[in-house]
């Protein structure tokens, strides 16, 4: 299958530069996969779509602000660092720019001095490992000096940084938003559970590898990125029990797909656990956790387009996107929303 079958012409004003003031306010385009029927609606009309032993399972990571400017000490070089994963309460592993002005000994300063870290390591692929001093809270200094990751399509500076963040996010740990779930408000969660729709969470922290293109012409010749994901015992009770019910397993956002079909079993049990996850779908893959999925839309020619294809079938997805582009749907992080129902 090559990664050439799943482009699309996208024009560059419909990627959304901006969230929207009403989070539930973006549009939805629902699929059924039975009969291919699609439906123009808003996300707050998602509760029409959901019934009764339903269960949403979201993704309830929480987006470090993560890129840091800072200047090397000595010199006052201006250097970037991006936190990319955590290695342990003091040291993580980094992407720097430009690499060459962080040599192994050298240090950068924040804020004046508030933040410093020191290089410890040069690793394979130009990563460096450094570690931080500071007086206080490590998280409450990153979120005074710290700046969202935001992905490299959004020009625009994002002035409130809970915007970059789910109502539900909890665990720090992410590069990137789980952005399927942008669209959720309290009121809209809140409705849900009273219809009686359970919610699960999971916790998957989304590493910059999300963004990261697909070069291989031969799609199984791209090698996927790995995330470190938790499920918890009750969580993994709660989507037992509903599939047991006879509910339907949705899942917000491609995380928490990718954590759920890393976590269950050829029977269709859900085992709790922790752990790191590369799983790559593309269509051909035989889903065990989920009967569908709430997703943004994704980038031509990406991993996230293919594991939609596997879930509806790649000539069903290229014909939604099709119709998203020619009804003016806002694409990408901040954009529009999908219910993609492979289940009645």
């Amino acid at each position: 299958m090559k990664t050439h079958d799943f482009y699309f012409d996208l024009p560059e004003e419909l990627i959304a530069q901006q969230p929207l003031a009403d989070r539930a306010s973006s549009r939805l385009l629902v699929t059924d996969k039975t009969t291919g029927h699609m439906e123009h609606r808003h996300f707050r009309d998602i509760k029409e779509y959901l019934r009764k032993g339903d269960c949403l399972v979201i993704n309830n990571t929480r987006v470090l602000p993560a890129r840091l400017y800072g200047e090397r000490v000595g010199t006052g070089a201006g250097i970037e660092v991006l936190l990319l994963v955590r290695k342990s309460i003091d040291t993580w592993e980094v992407l720097v720019r430009p690499g060459k002005k962080a040599r192994v000994g050298d240090k950068i300063s924040f804020g004046g001095g508030k933040l410093v870290a020191e290089v410890l390591e040069v690793i394979e692929g130009g990563n460096r490992i450094i570690r931080f001093t500071y007086e206080g809270v490590f998280e409450s200094v990153l979120e005074e000096l710290g700046e969202m990751p935001l992905p490299p399509y959004i020009t625009h500076r994002l002035e409130d940084k809970e915007r970059y963040q789910t109502v539900y996010a909890e665990h720090d740990g992410s590069a990137a938003a789980p952005t399927a779930g942008l669209h959720f408000t309290p009121e809209l969660l809140q409705e849900l559970q009273d219809m009686g729709v359970k919610i699960a969470h999971v916790t998957l922290h989304v590493g910059l590898g999300t963004f990261r293109p697909v070069k291989a012409e031969n799609i199984l010749d791209h090698e996927m990125h790995a995330e470190y994901y938790v499920v918890e015992p009750e969580q993994a009770e709660i989507i037992n029990q509903t599939k047991a019910q006879g509910g339907r397993v949705i899942s917000v956002g491609t995380t928490s797909t990718r954590t759920l079909e890393s976590v269950t079993d050829e029977q269709g049990v859900v085992h709790a656990g922790n752990g790191w996850t590369s799983i790559f779908i593309y269509p051909g893959y035989t889903f065990k956790a989920i009967d569908g999925m709430v997703t943004n839309f994704h980038l031509p020619e990406s991993t996230l387009i293919m594991l939609v294809s596997a879930l509806m079938g790649k000539d069903l997805t290229m014909q939604v996107y099709e119709e998203a582009v020619k009804q003016r749907y806002r694409f990408f992080s901040f954009g529009d929303a999908c219910l993609f129902l492979a289940k009645p």
